[in-house]
C-alpha cells in the first residue's frame, strides 16, 4: 500500500490509529481504556476490525485476546502524513515547513536538537552532491 488513507478515516478511527502507533500494539480493552469518551468494548473492537479491513491494522491471537498492530510502519505513515501537510499548508515547500518549525517559539528547540538538525542538513547536502 503506497498511500495510507488516513485522511479518509473518521475522527474516532484516527484517534484509534494514534493510539496504535503510540503503543505499537494494543488490545481492544487497552484502546477503550485510553480513548477519551470511549464507546463500549464491542464498538472499539468493531472499529479495530474495520481498520484492519481497510488495510491499516493486522492482528494476532494472544491467548483469548486479539492484539492489533499497524500494518505499515509509523515511519512510513509519518512520511505519508508529512507529504500531505507539506502539500496542504506549505505548497510542497520543505523550506517553508522548516522555517515554521524554527520560528515557533512554543517548540523551544535546544542547542542539542538544533545541532542534530544541522547534521541532518549536512548529510542531505552530501547525498545530493553524489
Amino acid at each position: 500500500m503506497d498511500e495510507i488513507p488516513l485522511e479518509r478515516l473518521s475522527r474516532r478511527e484516527r484517534q484509534i490509529m494514534d493510539i496504535v502507533y503510540a503503543r505499537g500494539r494494543v488490545s481492544a480493552a487497552e484502546v477503550q481504556e485510553i480513548l477519551h469518551d470511549a464507546p463500549g468494548y464491542s464498538a472499539v473492537r468493531s472499529a479495530l476490525r474495520l481498520l484492519e479491513k481497510k488495510g491499516l491494522l493486522t492482528h494476532r491471537l494472544d491467548g483469548a485476546r486479539y492484539i492489533f498492530e499497524p500494518k505499515v510502519s509509523g515511519t512510513h505513515a509519518g512520511q505519508s502524513a508529512l507529504r500531505r501537510v507539506l502539500a496542504t499548508f506549505f505548497q510542497n515547500s520543505a523550506h517553508e515547513a522548516v522555517q515554521t518549525i524554527l520560528s515557533d517559539k512554543d517548540l523551544q528547540l535546544d542547542d542539542r536538537e538544533i545541532a542534530k538538525i544541522e547534521r541532518m542538513i549536512a548529510d542531505a547536502k552530501r547525498r545530493t552532491r553524489k
